[in-house]
């Protein structure tokens, strides 16, 4: 590999695999990103439903279970909200933790490949 100076740096196999762990990990921090993204509105819709139901003034409600809206009470419905709500706050926190562990993995193989390669390697998003 070429560096500024003009000096030849030698990619050995270990840094290949590092530069391929940074690329994995690179690309599954992208799709945490999604991931919460979705988590976040999914989030936010249940919270609406929740609102809207408060409003309600039946107490027989439709309900979506997969692809069918199901007649049930008011009361089961707000239940199901709130299991729903706790359900996804609980996969967002795992999606965050991972994200985070994600980001500090691919920190250290920042320091570890620019301070071999310095100029002479790219690791940072255009």
């Amino acid at each position: 590999m070429q560096q500024g100076g003009g000096v030849d740096t030698e990619v050995t196999w270990e840094d290949q695999q590092n530069i391929n762990k940074f690329g994995r990990l690179n690309n599954r921090f992208h799709e945490l990103e999604d991931e919460i993204k979705a988590k976040k509105e999914m989030t936010e819709n249940l919270e609406d439903a929740s609102n809207e139901l408060i409003l309600a003034d039946e107490e027989i409600v439709r309900f979506q279970l997969g692809e069918v809206f199901s007649h049930m009470p008011k009361d089961d419905v707000e239940n199901r909200l709130e299991l729903l709500k706790e359900e996804t706050t609980k996969e967002l926190e795992k999606l965050e933790e991972e994200k985070e562990s994600v980001l500090s993995q691919m920190a250290a193989l920042k320091r570890i490949l620019y301070g071999k390669f310095n100029d002479s390697i790219n690791l940072e998003e255009d």
